[in-house]
Formats: C-alpha cells, structure tokens, sequence
C-alpha cells in the first residue's frame, strides 16, 4: 500500500485497518494485565476483587452423614440462624411419648451414625458406661452419651450410644451434622439398640442429668428435621425455663 500524505485544511486520513486493529489489541492486553495485577494483590492480602460473587451455601440432607470434621475452633457465625438435622442418620423409628419425662426414643440399629443436631459446643461426653441395674443411679442411666449446647442456646443430649466419635470431646466445636457417636444399647437401654434424645435449657450443664435427659418433647421437631424443616426449639424451651426455673435437684424418688 503507497503513503498516504495529508495537507492542510483536508480532513486527517483515518488509520488502515490493520493499524485499527493492533491498537484494539493492544489496549485488551493493557486492560488484562491490570486486572491480573489487581486481582493477585488482593489475593495477598486476604481479599477478593470487587466483583467476585460469593459462592452458594451448601447444605445437606437431615439424614447424610456429615463428611466435615469433628472438631472445629471455628467460631458461629455472627446473626447466622441456627440450623438443624435429623439426630441419626439411618431408617429409624420414634413414638411420641416417653416414660415418666418428656424425650425421645429413636429406634434405630446399632453401629448407626449419631450426628449434632444443631451447630454449638460439647458440654459433656460419657466414655464409660457405669450404670448398675443394681442401683440405677440416674447420673449412669444415659451409659455413654453426649450433650451439646447449640449456638441456639438449647441444650441437645443423646444417649446410650455404643461409642463416642474420635475428636468428641468437651469444649470442642460441632457443626450440625456432625457425626458424634453411634448408637447402641449402654446405661439402662434395656439392651434395645435407640438412641434416648432429650432437649432441655442448658442449667448447670453437666452436674442436673433430671433436666439433661429432657424437659420439652422433641418428637415435633424430629419430625419437622427429618423432612428438611428448620423448625428451632428456643421458644418452647425459653417457656419452659421462665416457667421452672432450672431445678437443682432430681424429682421426688430418684437418684
């Protein structure tokens, strides 16, 4: 292609093409390179681009299992709305009544995963089973269990497991879903394989097993969790405890 010359008081001749579209690409390859500049400096320090999108939550089935860890220093969530899982993960069968003290029996085999129902932190954990049908003392009659007081501020209990989960252990962290041990027939399960799952305000919180083992009944919220339901347990257990208090000791004739 021969020079183009411009004189004065013409109109400047635009660029060929291929000159256009050099400089088209040139300015790409000068945008892309801030912007990887950009994004790798806030890779450095800590944080994100602005226009990165947060990534969807996950969740899990009531029944899964969990595959997160067992133990977490991880603190809740600030504001985050308390969540909740279906306490066995496995085919399982419940009634709606319980003895003399409102709790649920959840039938199920034994060696099935008993998981956190709710996010929180391990209040006390019973490794050995001390129950003696001799003298049922009813401090032993859970056999080796769990108790969880969830960020909700509920406690949430389970007994007569088979074993307790490695890691489980007082103070440690639980996300709901978390597998904590496995059910069995310990303390006075009456060699039946269920786990005995109560819902009480935390009291003093691991000395009253009387307010432990359960004060509201939970077969409406099993019922609720077992379909996905998020139905929290904190106003009726608020209620309860405006009602009563917290008892400091165990009801007339047991021990």
């Amino acid at each position: 292609m021969g020079r183009v010359i411009w004189h004065p008081g013409h109109p400047a001749p635009r660029p060929a093409r291929s000159s256009r579209l050099r400089a088209g690409r040139r300015a790409i390859a000068l945008l892309a390179l801030a912007t990887a500049v950009t994004g790798a400096a806030g890779c450095r320090s800590g944080g994100a681009p602005a226009s990165a999108t947060p990534s969807a939550a996950t969740t899990s089935s009531p029944l899964a299992p969990s595959v997160s860890p067992a133990a977490t220093s991880a603190a809740p969530s600030p504001n985050a709305p308390p969540r909740y899982v279906f306490p066995v993960a496995a085919k399982t069968d419940y009634a709606r009544e319980h003895h003399n003290y409102p709790a649920t029996d959840i039938f199920a085999n034994c060696g099935s995963p008993v998981l956190a129902a709710t996010d929180g932190v391990v209040l006390e954990v019973s490794r050995v089973d001390t129950f003696d049908e001799a003298h049922p003392l009813g401090a032993a009659k859970g056999g080796l269990s769990v108790s969880i007081r969830g960020d909700d501020g509920v406690r949430y209990y389970g007994s007569h497991l088979s074993a307790i989960a490695p890691g489980i252990d007082a103070g440690i962290r639980v996300s709901a879903g978390t597998r904590i041990g496995d059910v069995g027939q310990t303390g006075n399960a009456s060699h039946i394989c269920h786990l005995h799952f109560g819902i009480s305000p935390p009291c003093a919180g691991t000395a009253d097993w009387w307010n432990r083992r359960g004060v509201v009944w939970p077969w409406r919220y099993l019922d609720a969790w077992r379909t996905g339901q998020n139905l929290s347990t904190v106003a009726e257990v608020t209620a309860w405890q405006h009602d009563h208090g917290c008892p400091t000791q165990p009801p007339p004739g047991e021990a």
